[in-house]
């Protein structure tokens, strides 16, 4: 033993082999270390996951519940600040009128869902209430089972602002946003107000399971629901109205933090158990090699050579992870940066030992060494930082760091560029119109409110410019909506170089878009921006080498001096823009006090004309239609008058497009078919009746089914009903049109088109639908006499309707010459004031009695 090395003799290696047990053990630990790091890192990660998903909820959950709540106080401002209701529901009680005629009555429930209407008068008494769509007996404290009397004082106190007051109240369970204002005059100047206390109109939203649902849908917001009793006071739990008094929600938030541990957690047992294994394979080659005193040399080699292959198992699984590993001493330099570096960042790990950290990486915070310098700082904070890669991108990683017992620090680093780049392209979509970038409407409403609440004055006026595109559905019915989407996308880059920096420019709708001027300083300088937005817009957009054309309308609308409220300031320049398109569209129009009063005359004349449907107030006149050759009568037109009580005799010009826009139009039209057919089943079988429908009427509501209801009423002869459609049918919808029009003529009636010659390609129309007959236009026969171009037109639609066997009818017949050049031409049939006026019914079957073919031969 004296002669073996000093180095060999056992003495000396058995403390040898203490300090490699002891090098074992602390290796061992600090790789357990390293993956309770790894775990805390983790469930850190989860939990901010979680958190940050549950409080996206929570937000989103508080927005879709106040927009609701505005968007109920917003429909009864429409309907409680109305000349008309003042009227009939505050100076008297009139359910005729709120009811019968729904104007605040069933449609409430059937399109806006409200469960509950009801007026309180100035003594607290329910005079009106509508529950569920229908007119009840009962009063609001009986139904809400709870006292409305403080709601109803606030709704009257903010009387003269015209102002609706909310709350959230619990209604047998369930809550309900309920909305309460007092019904005024509003802006109409017929009505005197009295010195009573103004009576309260309620509206009571019930929020339903289903509209919980829907709700929760749109604002991307999982199985929102009425929150039970049980479940108060715990995680996702959103309280409505004061302490809760209305009842609360609750969601189930997304829990990408548990998917994130059920992958990781696992992962990391795995490999602490693998290093576990071979830390026990080391310590037992290590007693092993203790054990033997005469192989002490051999020992320890293998000793030093399993050291060296842990060391290589721990940079492996140090490299295998997607963090690189860095090391710093006191003077803020790297010492140590691991094999992973050069893979995420690019850089060469050589060129950056002994550089500073602030040279590399920074941080809004200040640089990286101010903040590990912070005094008390915690451990496992991390700090998101910043670096520019080798090809010149900015890179963000996110950086971790634990103070060495000996200086310096110790840390992982993160690469989250996708991370941060998805969460602003989440958060810039939720912001903007996916298709054209443009701001959308929760960006327009962000930037309104801001703007309010710095109180525009008259010398600094907010302006809103609402602008609609004219002419654009033909583009996207003929060339395909790709080629809309790319003329919506030129129109948007265009309105965007024509404002400022700092304006605002939205798509809010298919082809809608509202502008918002915040350094408009007069009305000269508005218009001559809508001069250039105009003139920018009618440019030719090019799609696929072909020039599309299209046009704008615009209402303008200005705060302070129009309105005070964001809504209000939508809805002004929505009318504004109303008033441009009625006035021959491409151009526009300032806000008026009396555009908001043609708005009320044209809901009245709206309500006027519901009730004039079911209650009689229509009429049928018959313009007859003769056949030219010999002056006999073929038929008659059915045209419908309106004899309203106290306006007189309406023309349809005006109420059409009005029962058009409402829907007014499928019971009008089913009137004016079963009428004329009843009608015409009396007159003699060789007579038909022809019927106008409305390009509306065909596109909505069971047509053939009314069609056959009408004929199975009046028991005609299908082949003695005529109707007469327009090009605009076709347009719309070339194949449903189709297959409609191949359905009547099953049922054996009659097709014509009317106006022909002011269409498209009226003549691709007649080739391929199945038309019995075709009208002329009367803009062709005004000029008839004057006019060659129009005769030889004229001559050409008599020849082609030979051609393919259709009856030719000429309409607006006023004078003897048009008469003598049909004939002249070969026209079948003919109809006009020279031949004879619109009838009434009673006039019409006197006509009937009479000879009318030596009359005929008369005038001609």
């Amino acid at each position: 033993m004296k002669n073996l090395p000093k180095s060999l003799k056992p003495e000396n290696h058995r403390s040898t082999v203490a300090l490699t047990r002891s090098s074992l053990f602390n290796f061992v630990a600090l790789l357990i270390g390293v993956f309770l790091l790894a775990s805390c890192m983790l469930l850190f990660l989860a939990r901010d996951l979680d958190k940050t998903e549950e409080e996206e909820s929570a937000f989103y959950t508080a927005k879709a519940v106040h927009a609701s709540e505005r968007g109920v106080a917003s429909t009864l401002k429409d309907y409680a600040f109305w000349g008309d209701a003042y009227k009939h529901l505050h100076l008297q009680v009139d359910p005729e009128w709120a009811y019968v005629r729904q104007n605040i009555g069933a449609t409430l429930y059937a399109d806006f869902g409200f469960q509950g209407l009801f007026v309180i008068d100035e003594s607290g008494r329910t005079v009106y209430a509508v529950v569920d769509g229908e007119l009840k007996n009962i009063s609001i404290e009986d139904w809400l089972g709870q006292p409305s009397g403080a709601l109803v004082a606030q709704a009257r106190k903010v009387a003269s602002e015209e102002t609706p007051v909310t709350s959230f109240m619990n209604v047998n369970g369930v809550p309900a946003i309920v909305a309460a204002a007092a019904i005024t005059p509003g802006t109409d100047p017929t009505v005197e107000p009295d010195d009573r206390s103004a009576s309260v109109l309620i509206f009571v939203d019930v929020l339903t399971d289903d509209k919980l649902a829907k709700l929760g849908r749109d604002y991307g917001v999982q199985d929102l629901r009425v929150a039970a009793p049980t479940e108060r006071h715990q995680a996702s739990y959103f309280a409505l109205g004061d302490n809760g008094e209305g009842g609360a929600l609750r969601w189930t938030p997304p829990t990408p933090g548990h998917r994130l541990l059920a992958l990781g957690l696992p992962l990391t047992g795995f490999a602490a158990l693998l290093v576990c294994l071979m830390a026990w394979v080391i310590l037992r080659r290590t007693t092993a090699a203790a054990s033997a005193l005469d192989e002490s040399y051999l020992s320890l080699q293998r000793s030093q050579a399993a050291l060296a292959t842990s060391e290589a198992r721990f940079r492996d699984v140090v490299e295998a992870s997607s963090d690189w590993v860095w090391e710093i001493d006191q003077d803020w330099c790297f010492t140590y940066l691991s094999e992973r570096f050069e893979a995420v960042t690019a850089f060469s790990r050589q060129d950056w030992i002994g550089v500073s950290i602030d040279t590399l990486l920074n941080s809004q915070m200040g640089t990286v060494s101010q903040w590990l310098s912070i005094p008390n700082r915690k451990p496992d904070i991390t700090i998101s930082c910043r670096y520019i890669d080798t090809q010149g991108e900015e890179r963000v990683t996110r950086l971790s760091a634990r103070q060495l017992p000996e200086g310096g620090f110790r840390g992982t680093a993160t690469d989250i560029t996708e991370e941060v780049e998805a969460r602003r392209r989440i958060e810039f979509l939720s912001q903007h119109d996916a298709l054209t970038g443009l701001s959308n409407r929760v960006r327009l409403q962000e930037f309104l409110d801001g703007k309010f609440k710095a109180l525009p004055t008259k010398e600094q006026p907010l302006v809103m410019l609402s602008l609609d595109l004219d002419r654009f559905k033909p583009v996207n019915d003929l060339l395909g909506h790709a080629a809309g989407d790319r003329v919506l996308n030129d129109i948007s880059a265009r309105l965007s170089e024509c404002v400022r920096h700092g304006d605002l420019v939205a798509r809010v709708g298919g082809d809608e878009f509202v502008l918002i001027l915040t350094d408009a300083k007069d009305p000269e300088e508005v218009e001559s921006l809508c001069r250039r937005l105009i003139e920018s817009i009618e440019m030719p957009v090019v799609v696929d080498e072909q020039e599309v054309f299209v046009s704008a309308s615009i209402g303008i609308a200005m705060a302070p001096t129009d309105a005070r409220e964001a809504a209000e300031l939508l809805r002004y320049a929505d009318i504004a823009l109303y008033e441009a398109k009625a006035g021959g569209r491409s151009t526009w129009r300032f806000y008026a006090g009396d555009m908001n009063a043609r708005i009320i005359e044209r809901r009245r004349l709206e309500s006027d004309l519901r009730f004039a449907i079911k209650h009689g107030e229509l009429r049928l006149h018959f313009q007859p239609r003769f056949r030219i050759a010999d002056g006999k009568m073929v038929g008659a037109e059915a045209l419908v008058r309106w004899q309203h009580p106290q306006r007189g005799l309406v023309s349809p010009e005006k109420f059409i497009p009005i029962a058009e826009e409402t829907g007014l139009i499928l019971p009008l039209g089913d009137w004016v078919m079963r009428t004329a057919c009843n009608y015409a089943a009396q007159w003699p079988a060789h007579l038909f009746v022809s019927v106008n429908l409305s390009p509306a009427e065909f596109k909505r509501g069971n047509l053939i089914a009314r069609v056959q209801q009408a004929l199975d009423e009046s028991r005609i002869a299908p082949s003695r009903v005529e109707f007469e459609i327009t090009e605009g049918v076709m347009l719309e919808d070339a194949v449903g049109a189709l297959e409609v029009m191949h359905k009547l003529k099953r049922l054996g009636v009659r097709i014509a088109m009317d106006d022909f010659g002011t269409g498209y390609s009226s003549l691709s129309y007649l080739r391929t639908f199945p038309f019995d007959g075709l009208k002329i236009d009367r803009s062709f026969l005004t000029r008839l006499g004057e006019s060659e171009d129009d005769q030889t037109i004229v001559q050409a639609i008599v020849g082609l309707g030979k051609a393919l066997s259709l009856t030719v009818t000429a309409e607006g017949i006023e004078t003897a010459e048009h008469l003598a050049l049909l004939k002249a031409v070969a026209c079948e049939e003919g109809q006009g004031y020279f031949l004879s006026r619109p009838l009434e019914a009673e006039a019409f079957d006197v006509l009937l009695g009479e000879t009318q073919s030596s009359e005929f031969n008369k005038k001609s």
